[in-house]
């Protein structure tokens, strides 16, 4: 049996609908979003959330769990949360990590970021040797992402079997009013600003799929880079704009501009309560150049391919086309 945690975001639902295609039985929780009906009896929802240790292994024992895919996290970057995100990301996988080992779970995939290893390196590409430190991340969510892996080192110090993914920016089709789909949202408003940074970009259907597929191998105590490319963020808007037929964003962001949204973004999250569309953090994220090293996966997957950039683009904007149309 199969336990899937935050199986309302965007990799969740995916990850639970490829493993119901593969006619595995699923049991997922979630905490405050229920999940949408997968028309299938071999999904079960349940509520609870995961601060709840004593809660974690009653359904483990429950149902038998035998496989566990964390996928839970919250991704933010507004400084006033920190504390729900170090309570949520760290305190949380330890949860998954403890009930896992008190209930015999035999194998975890967490889903890691690469903000893990420190991403705001301009010089060299960005391996799983590497690690957050202060010197080369600059987001509190990069700090709760690496001190979460550490319960999970230290659940295979333990006795469990883990292996953990650091997916780059994901890109799929779901609620574009959170994550990295408000990029879709933002161009199809057609925001003007564009950044000349570079990052790592891979399709929510892939990142999956490695997923599945290092839980059905017997690799074991390992980290992986999941990212299809890199892209400057301009590259990516065009292709995006182009895909919805809008108009491509054309005015560059400088680091003075950036500096001064940030600044008016804080304010008005002061007075809106919302988390602010760019951080200082982001907005320093958006201006470096990063590039990372995809080859380890190859090598302990070696019948794994990626879907292009391209092709990620156009199906998700066709999904969100859809959608739109429809309402």
């Amino acid at each position: 049996m199969i336990l899937v945690t935050g199986g309302a975001g965007l990799v969740g639902k995916e990850l639970i609908q490829q493993l119901l295609n593969k006619g595995n039985p699923v049991t997922a929780i979630f905490n405050k979003t229920a999940l949408p009906s997968f028309n299938t009896d071999l999904l079960q929802q349940v509520k609870c959330n995961i601060l709840d240790v004593q809660g974690l292994e009653e359904i483990m024992l429950q149902h038998r769990i035998e496989q566990v895919y964390h996928c839970a996290a919250i991704v933010t970057f507004n400084p006033s949360r920190k504390y729900e995100l170090f309570k949520i990301n760290i305190e949380g996988t330890a949860n998954v990590v403890n009930a896992a080992l008190n209930t015999g779970v035999k194998k975890l995939v967490h889903v890691s970021s690469v903000a893990a290893l420190g991403r705001i390196r301009e010089n060299e590409a960005i391996t799983e040797k590497m690690n957050w430190t202060e010197e080369t991340s600059n987001s509190n969510y990069g700090k709760s992402k690496y001190m979460a892996e550490l319960e999970v080192w230290r659940g295979i110090a333990e006795g469990l079997e883990a292996v953990m993914v650091n997916p780059t920016m994901i890109l799929g089709y779901g609620d574009w009013n959170t994550g990295s789909s408000q990029m879709f949202k933002s161009v199809y408003n057609e925001f003007p600003w564009y950044a000349e940074g570079v990052t790592g970009y891979v399709d929510v259907r892939d990142v999956v799929k490695a997923m599945i597929a290092l839980m059905e191998s017997n690799i074991n105590a390992e980290r992986f880079i999941i990212s299809a490319e890199d892209r400057s963020f301009k590259e990516v808007f065009t292709l995006m704009a182009s895909a919805f037929g809008k108009k491509a964003p054309h005015k560059k962001v400088t680091p003075f501009i950036a500096k001064v949204v940030w600044r008016l973004e804080a304010i008005k999250s002061l007075f809106s309560g919302k988390d602010p569309l760019v951080t200082k953090e982001t907005a320093k994220t958006a201006l470096a150049t990063v590039h990372f090293d995809n080859s380890k996966l190859k090598k302990f997957l070696p019948g794994f391919t990626y879907r292009t950039i391209e092709e990620t683009i156009h199906y998700t904007c066709s999904l969100f086309q859809q959608k739109l149309n429809k309402s």
